[in-house]
């Protein structure tokens, strides 16, 4: 109990928001028992339960994954929540504007954040140096806005005009807070994506600190998932042909004399030139 309690539960992202732990259902023990209940045997060692979550991922079969369930409790502005949203295969329970009143918190992004428009993609940011003026123009406008915006909330909230109606005059970089319910196998799906070098920057930010906490509690299946899925990669039938053309075979034939350098196991070894025939 004491080593659960000093594991991470929360972290810091961005200059106000977090990503908190609130509880948590289940862990590799727990996918380990889904996956044999089919044949009737329960958990065997530790070595044999790491190689049977291994071939799991290896092979995507998914459902012994959703055996372990999690709630987070997230911090983050409006327009990062609209992104994470997109992720149905969850429950969602935000903080109403409707119902409640909107605090005065907004994200400023640091100024290395500060990027062009990327002209080869229409969704993403450039690299080229932005100058130090058109860094300090972004700045001093967006915190000229925040300011009157919510001042102007502020003031219409005092003549008790309609929440609802008068929240429309906050910007999306104000921060909100959600419940998020989702299981282990649809939150690593949301990890693939998120954290993936062409994710925006600020969710991106979030699902590294999601995997901190995450790992810590899973340690097997978060090491088959960063091997075969966050580092793995997949092929078009065209690439493979390409790849297939110009392997050594006599060289990769060494590989099979010191698996362990090779850092796979028999069976991972046998699949592996299975797929080269």
């Amino acid at each position: 109990m004491l080593e659960e309690m000093e594991k991470i539960r929360e972290k810091k992202v961005l200059d106000q928001g977090f990503v908190h732990l609130v509880d948590m259902m289940g862990d590799d023990s727990s996918i380990v028992q889904a996956a044999r209940v089919s044949y009737g045997k329960g958990t065997k060692t530790l070595r044999e339960d790491r190689g049977l979550i291994r071939y799991l991922i290896r092979h995507r079969h998914t459902t012994p994954f959703e055996m372990v369930q999690t709630k987070w409790h997230i911090k983050a502005p409006i327009f990062v929540a609209r992104q994470w949203m997109r992720h149905r295969a969850a429950s969602y329970n935000e903080y109403s504007l409707r119902y409640s009143e909107a605090r005065d918190e907004f994200y400023f992004p640091e100024e290395t954040r500060i990027q062009f428009q990327s002209k080869g993609n229409r969704q993403g940011s450039s690299a080229e140096p932005v100058p130090e003026d058109f860094q300090k123009t972004f700045q001093n406008n967006l915190d000229e806005i925040c300011k009157k915006a919510y001042a102007c909330y502020t003031s219409l909230n005092d003549l008790g005009l309609a929440r609802e109606l008068i929240r429309i005059f906050l910007p999306v970089n104000l921060y909100t807070e959600f419940y998020w319910s989702i299981n282990l196998h649809n939150l690593m799906h949301f990890l693939e994506l998120r954290m993936d070098s062409h994710a925006q920057a600020e969710i991106r930010a979030y699902g590294f600190a999601t995997a901190d906490i995450l790992k810590e509690r899973l340690p097997i299946t978060w090491e088959a998932f960063e091997e075969y899925v966050l580092q793995g990669k997949r092929f078009s039938k065209q690439e493979w042909g390409i790849l297939e053309k110009t392997i050594d075979r006599e060289k990769l034939e060494s590989f099979g004399e010191n698996l362990e350098a090779a850092g796979l196991s028999k069976g991972e070894w046998r699949e592996f030139l299975e797929k080269l025939q």
